[in-house]
């Protein structure tokens, strides 16, 4: 027979008046009828009867038929069985019987309630049910034993059995119920306090479960159980870690508005948070806010503040709150300091980083691993390796040993100045050290060894990496393929990246920049194209440096029209055109004769909101000379000179060049003139320029004076100079002074046939 639903419970309907009934619907308890209560009762809850209505409607004539078992349950006492449950009477044939009902569970949470006196026993008979074949706890019993436990201090066990409940309920609590709604309902078990509903929230957050976390908090909110501000610092952390910055700031705000009063603690969470996000605004606005309140912020707090504004170089901001906290009384530590010596090393303040090295030693704080790495990675930045290296030594004489950091400093400064042997020499010492080489150590020696040509020992390092079991990330397979390329081996690079594509590991667009470099300085125009087609499917964007690069090949194939479709193509898709794309784009158009182009688009700079600089300028010149239109390079060059730039080498050996063609002499010597004054050293072009074009206009003894200079500077010239200026003297009948350079120069090695040619030539003709 089915039991009637009322005789199951004694329940003595007792609800506190300050707290409002979690089921707003439910407005008339009295509707329901109980029998007499005893002194133990469970409250009337719509969800507790619903579950225990689920178990009767499941299994509405019990899982036996047996006529005894049914006499038995009729004549159920609760009485009778913590008796014998005290009694340690486990084989009992009342209690075994008692679990051949579906109905058990619900007997269950009677005997619980009526073990409320013994929780240690109530404990012991729920972890002896859970044995029972087939049988397993209603929410309702977890949360029964729960308040049981907590009322007897036993928080260590009670916070385990939340725990084992929350996951083994994880997903199937009933609809508009949650963990919450039933340790609510059952709140009347026995005396209750609210730190129970703390605990709750607690568990849900230490296990990550944080959208639960967030509506329990809602439901303690309306109910006036609020979690201790310990508890609510515990999920903030949480919030924090797992990225969710935006809910984060609400609930401190939530927190506020419900009265739970932030502690310095909960500030620092959200301020370190905020400065590690680079929220520097929010950070100021709440350190503010907490000075405020009545707090005051701690070293914890200035420590966030002074390396979240270092990082981002707002260094007068760093120093203003140093300050700060020294006249407050808030004594710096060495995390203060080495926030304070990475961010002014980081933005070449070596100076005012060693004063506050310095400083630290003088207080007694005892510098550590991190303070020695970060200068020594200064050092290594700065090309000061000598200096890093003492501060090696110094820290191993201190006892304290490099880490991972420290070392791969040490191997980058070394490979950038060429020093593989001492940079593969530190990597060895790492692994002696059992320090293990990571991602970006190895990443570090391949690049080396790639710049230094040395591709065969940058894929044996590649494959120790991948031995040691790591992953290889983007920048490793770009660094690669970067040295694949410097060598001329385009095919192991393209190989690479297909590697990538199996692995899932997608190629970024600065991989994919390298090899469209490394094809068009192979002049490989079609694979260009089919690596743009292969980016553009993948999503991502060619950016403008990659345009200027594929610009610049297409000039160099003589593909002037793709090249100008390019640009075109930039201003359609809005993408950026910048100073160094004008400046491929004028100099290709002067190096194809098409002059008047380039001056078109020079003066559509504007449009684009650019103003020539001395490259633009310089290219325009050079093309301008070289196309014969010495006044417009004039005027170009007076142009430069009235907007306050100020022309480079190449620029006036440019202007030279083209007065010398055109047989401007003197003008070309007061431009030399002009540009010695100013400091600058004339380099191998500026000379061929020089001697070549002085030779062109008769002026021998100038030329001969300029090609004397150079060689005693010791800048060669190539042989074709030195075959041209001998060349001059003999059309002009200086045989005598012809053989004589001729002889000097083939003594000096400049030329390598006793008697060339070409020159030999000229001398039969005189």
């Amino acid at each position: 027979m089915l039991l009637p639903l009322r005789s199951l419970f004694h329940i003595n309907r007792r609800i506190p008046v300050r707290v409002s009934h979690p089921f707003p619907f439910f407005h008339n308890p009295h509707h329901l009828k109980f029998s007499a209560p005893s002194h133990n009762f469970l409250i009337v809850c719509p969800f507790v009867l619903f579950n225990s209505f689920f178990y009767m409607m499941k299994f509405p004539f019990g899982t036996k038929s047996n006529s005894s078992t049914n006499i038995f349950l009729n004549d159920f006492n609760r009485e009778s069985m913590c008796k014998v449950i005290r009694q340690d009477q486990w084989n009992d044939p009342k209690l075994v019987t008692l679990f051949d009902s579906s109905l058990a569970p619900i007997w269950v949470s009677k005997i619980l309630v009526g073990l409320e006196q013994d929780p240690k026993l109530a404990l012991k008979f729920f972890n002896w049910a859970k044995t029972r074949k087939g049988f397993s706890h209603t929410s309702e019993s977890y949360c029964i034993l729960v308040h049981i436990l907590f009322n007897a201090r036993m928080y260590f066990d009670a916070t385990g059995i939340l725990q084992e409940f929350i996951l083994s309920r994880r997903g199937v609590v009933l609809p508009g119920c949650d963990f919450f709604d039933v340790l609510w309902s059952t709140r009347n078990v026995c005396r209750y306090g609210f730190g129970v509903f703390d605990a709750l929230f607690s568990v849900l957050v230490d296990l990550g479960m944080l959208e639960e976390a967030s509506q329990c908090f809602s439901k303690m909110k309306r109910y006036r159980v609020l979690p201790k501000v310990r508890s609510c610092n515990g999920f903030l952390h949480r919030l924090s870690r797992s990225g969710r910055k935006d809910q984060c700031r609400r609930f401190l705000e939530e927190m506020i508005r419900a009265d739970v009063a932030p502690s310095v603690f909960t500030y620092n969470i959200v301020i370190d948070y905020m400065c590690k996000e680079g929220e520097l605004d929010t950070a100021g606005v709440l350190f503010g806010q907490m000075k405020q309140i009545g707090l005051t912020p701690d070293v914890v707090t200035y420590n966030s503040l002074i390396d979240g504004y270092g990082k981002v170089g707002l260094l007068d901001e760093v120093i203003f709150l140093f300050e700060e906290m020294k006249n407050v009384a808030c004594e710096p530590d060495v995390i203060t300091y080495n926030a304070l010596i990475n961010c002014f090393c980081k933005y070449q303040r070596m100076p005012r980083a060693f004063e506050f090295f310095r400083e630290m030693k003088n207080k007694g704080l005892k510098p550590n691993v991190v303070t020695y790495s970060t200068l020594i990675d200064a050092f290594c930045k700065e090309g000061m390796m000598q200096h890093g290296i003492k501060f090696l030594v110094d820290m191993r004489r201190l006892g304290l040993l490099p880490n991972e950091f420290t070392y791969t400093s040490l191997i980058d400064a070394n490979c950038k100045a060429g020093n593989l042997n001492e940079a593969l020499k530190l990597a060895n010492e790492m692994l002696q050290a059992n320090i293990d080489l990571n991602i970006v150590t190895y990443t570090t020696i391949i690049d080396g060894l790639c710049e230094a040509g040395r591709t065969k020992e940058a894929e044996e390092i590649f494959r120790a990496m991948l031995k040691a079991g790591l992953t290889p990330n983007v920048q490793s397979y770009s660094t690669l393929a970067h040295g694949y390329m410097k060598v001329k081996k385009m095919e192991e690079a393209l190989n690479l990246l297909k590697e990538m594509k199996e692995k899932s590991i997608k190629p970024d667009l600065l991989l994919y920049g390298t090899i469209i470099w490394g094809l068009c300085n192979e002049d490989k125009i079609e694979e260009t194209k089919l690596v743009m087609g292969e980016m553009k499917e993948t999503g991502l964007s060619l950016n403008p440096v990659i345009y200027t690069t594929i610009m610049e090949s297409y000039f160099k194939a003589g593909k002037t029209t793709e090249a100008l479709n390019l640009l075109e193509e930039m201003w359609d898709l809005d993408i950026e055109v910048t100073i160094v794309t004008f400046s491929v784009l004028l100099d290709g158009l002067c190096k194809t004769g098409l002059v008047l182009e380039a001056m078109n688009y020079f003066n559509r700079m504007q449009e684009c909101n650019l103003q020539p600089n001395v490259v633009v300028y310089t290219v325009l010149i050079d093309g301008l000379c070289k196309n014969n239109f010495i006044e417009a390079a004039k005027n170009m060059f007076d142009e430069m000179l009235s907007k306050n730039l100020f022309p480079d080498k190449t620029a006036y050996t440019a202007l030279i060049d083209g007065n010398l063609k055109h047989g401007n002499f003197q003008e070309a010597l007061d431009l030399l003139k002009k540009m010695i004054e100013m400091g600058m050293e004339l380099d191998l072009l500026a000379y061929t320029s020089l001697v070549w074009g002085l030779c062109q206009c008769g002026q021998l003894q100038q030329a001969r004076k300029f090609l004397d200079e150079m060689i005693g500077k010791h800048i060669l010239p190539d042989e074709i100079l030195c075959i041209g200026v001998l060349r001059k003297y003999y059309e002009l009948g200086h045989v005598d002074e012809a053989i004589e350079l001729q002889n000097e120069m083939a003594k000096r090695g400049l030329i390598t046939s006793p008697i060339h040619h070409a020159v030999q030539s000229v001398q039969t003709k005189v």
